[in-house]
């Protein structure tokens, strides 16, 4: 099957008679015993339905937990105190909020590159245990060669994670370029609708699977079985919803290079993830997030409704990135309704 066609119909019950066409809610924290959960942290049918439907469409066995903050903490947990990680410069604030906090506590040293520069990334995985990726990183839009950085990291021992929240397995696989797992902030793109907190991880190696597993279990980073079945019903419409913010995405960039009020415009080519550098600085940024009524100033993204900010509002983003860069979250909505709303903050006052 194709992937817009698996992430209708892979994770469901067998087509039997009378069995329900979606996995059911399963709210269970204990079972009898003698079979293969035994207890709710352990694992859940509600989980299993989304785990099969997003490891199908990445090509491995997904892992749901409760964020993609515990995802990520998961993996950083099997780096060995001292141990080296590579890490983008520009990234999900929470992911280098993590390193930063256990290169304070002498956990693990942490090296930043720019993942558009392949000879860099490639040159500074020597002696290092994890490079994180990602592609297009957040909030930047900068596009890592992941065929050629993956592969070259290997040769040097060095195990490969890439977020691929932005792009969603429709639009990239990084299993099966080489990276060792797949990170998902399936709060975003894949449950679509602004209501779950979800995060997942994606292996094509069993042991490794088991390993995150074990963490998984001992750690307590299990998901909720509401959030995991919201997360289901979301992967349903990503093809439909992507096509639709991608379309809209492009067209509104096009039109973005063109607005004198606008210095920079960074699109990668995939996905609904626009950002903007204001050529009237951070006053122009903070009066167009504030003058819409369709885009809402909010920090999340990858729902059906448009959503931008501020990026710097946050003292924890990257110093590197403009002031008044806005990134915005493009919506399925008509885009010459999002264009109409846009227009009156880009034109000023």
């Amino acid at each position: 099957m194709r992937p817009d066609t698996i992430a209708v119909h892979a994770g469901r019950p067998p087509h039997t008679p009378d069995q329900p066409l979606n996995v059911p809610l399963t709210p269970a924290s204990t079972y009898v015993a003698g079979g293969d959960l035994e207890y709710g942290r352990y694992g859940n049918p509600t989980w299993t339905g989304f785990e099969d439907a997003l490891g199908a469409l990445e090509q491995g066995r997904a892992l749901a937990f409760a964020s993609g903050q515990a995802a990520t903490g998961t993996l950083l947990d099997l780096v060995a105190d001292g141990e080296r990680v590579v890490a983008p410069r520009h990234a999900y604030q929470g992911t280098l909020g993590l390193l930063d906090d256990l290169e304070l506590r002498g956990r693990v040293k942490v090296e930043r590159v720019d993942v558009e520069d392949t000879d860099a990334v490639v040159a500074a995985c020597h002696d290092a245990a994890l490079l994180m990726l990602e592609s297009p990183t957040n909030p930047a839009l900068e596009l890592a060669d992941l065929a050629s950085i993956i592969p070259a990291a290997h040769e040097q021992g060095v195990r490969v994670v890439v977020d691929n929240t932005f792009a969603t397995p429709l639009r990239q696989q990084p299993l099966t370029l080489g990276a060792d797992v797949v990170v998902h902030s399936a709060t975003k793109y894949l449950a679509g609708h602004s209501d779950a907190l979800l995060g997942a991880l994606v292996t094509a190696d069993d042991e490794l699977y088991r390993v995150l597993k074990s963490r998984r279990d001992l750690q307590g980073g299990s998901p909720g079985v509401l959030e995991a079945w919201l997360a289901l019903r979301g992967l349903r419409t990503l093809a439909l919803r992507l096509d639709r913010a991608e379309a809209n995405a492009a067209e509104l960039a096009r039109r973005l290079e063109q607005h004198p009020a606008v210095s920079r415009v960074r699109y990668p080519g995939i996905g609904g993830i626009v950002a903007v550098e204001l050529a009237g600085g951070v006053e122009a940024a903070d009066r167009l997030v504030a003058s819409t009524a369709l885009w809402v100033h909010a920090t999340s993204l990858g729902g059906v409704e448009s959503t931008f900010e501020r990026r710097r509002r946050w003292a924890t983003e990257s110093r590197s990135i403009e002031e008044s860069l806005v990134r915005l979250s493009v919506g399925i909505e008509d885009v010459e309704d999002l264009w109409e709303d846009l227009l009156p903050g880009l034109d000023g006052p």
